[in-house]
Parts: C-alpha cells; structure tokens; sequence
C-alpha cells in the first residue's frame, strides 16, 4: 500500500463547475482510472477515506460531487455520524435532489469525469472501472452502459432503484454494457459513517472490488 495524495479540484462539467475529489498514490503514475460515485448523502470525509483505500492500492480514483448544480459539497448540512432517527429529515432535504440526477444530465456529467480522468496526468489512458453505492450504483449502472467502449468493469454495491417501469429505467441499459459486473449484499452497509455500516460486510466488498479491478483495468 502507498502514501496517498487527495486534493479538491473543480473541473467543468456541460452546465458548469462540478467539484470533486482525486485520490492516487504519492508516486510516479499513470495509474489505473476509477470513477467512484457516492451514495445519497454525497461527498464528504467517508467517502474520501473511502476513495484513498483502492488509490492506497495503484489506482487513480475520482469522486465527484454529483449534486454540482444544486452547490459545492457538502450540499446539505450533514452530522459526522448518520443514525436512523436522523435519517427522515436529512432525506427530506435530498429528496428533490435525487430526482435531479436524470439521465441525462447522468450520462453528460459522466462525459466530463471520464474527460477529466483522460487529462489527468496521474490517470492511465486504459479502460476506467466504476463504482457506485446506493444512488451512486445506478449512477455507474448508466456510466457503463452509456460508455461502453470506455468502462471494462463496473460495480455497485447496496444499490438503489436500479429498475423501474420507466422507459429510461437503469437496468434497460444492461445489454449495451461491455463492463464487467460484480452482483452484490444490507442496504448502505458501507458507509462507516452511518448506523447501516457492517464491517464484515464492508470487507468483503474491498477484497471484491481490487479483484475485479485488477482482472479488467
């Protein structure tokens, strides 16, 4: 495992500025490229810590603040510790922004972190692999499926409304993928930073993750 070196960086996205966070070994690159999108709660500390775990392991990890158009990260005010009676409010807060992330806008912002990935000095000019939990797995969900040629391997992990009776619905995208997936196990289990954190389960989905990555990017 390497030192890691996370920063802030704004890059710029169809309809503005998205902020975002990279992470990748402190040393010499390129590195394999990951997308890695977050859960509904966005981007904040855990989900760094999280992205410094595969960027530990040799690869160029990017998390973008997805809710861009509604603000700089974090969006909403957000406790350090998210505990079930806290939850129905801060969800009163993102409901209108879930919906936000239609699929267009999806697929458009997708097309500026995948640009960013390729200008990216520390980030290899091979196949990106994707991630995503909760919210973030239906993100990666249509990464894959929109950019085909690009993405060869894609993982989601607790996710949510992956299918619908929606024309656009997630999972109508599933034939044009050429990404590896990985089937998954409950709902928010990694996300150390709330009462749903199982650190059993959470382990088994970091041994998953590096072996897919390893055999496809």
């Amino acid at each position: 495992m390497s030192t890691v070196h996370g920063t802030t960086v704004d890059m710029a996205t169809r309809d503005g500025t998205a902020d975002a966070y990279p992470a990748h070994p402190d040393r010499r690159g390129p590195f394999p490229a990951v997308l890695l999108y977050m859960d509904a709660f966005g981007l904040r500390p855990h989900p760094k810590l999280m992205a410094d775990r595969p960027a530990s392991a040799g690869y160029a990890v990017l998390v973008p603040n997805v809710f861009h158009r509604q603000g700089r990260a974090p969006v909403i005010d957000l406790p350090d510790f998210v505990d079930p009676a806290g939850r129905p409010e801060l969800f009163q807060r993102l409901g209108p922004l879930i919906p936000s992330l239609t699929p267009e806008l999806t697929t458009t912002d997708a097309d500026a972190y995948l640009r960013r990935l390729t200008e990216c000095p520390m980030a290899g000019r091979g196949p990106v692999g994707v991630t995503g939990y909760c919210t973030g797995a239906g993100l990666a969900l249509r990464t894959a499926g929109t950019h085909p040629d690009r993405v060869a391997a894609a993982a989601g992990f607790h996710g949510a409304n992956l299918a619908s009776t929606a024309p656009d619905s997630p999972h109508l995208l599933a034939d044009r993928i050429k990404a590896e997936l990985y089937a998954g196990a409950h709902h928010g289990f990694t996300q150390a930073d709330t009462a749903a954190y199982d650190p059993e389960a959470a382990e088994r989905h970091w041994a998953a993750l590096p072996d897919l990555f390893s055999r496809t990017l």
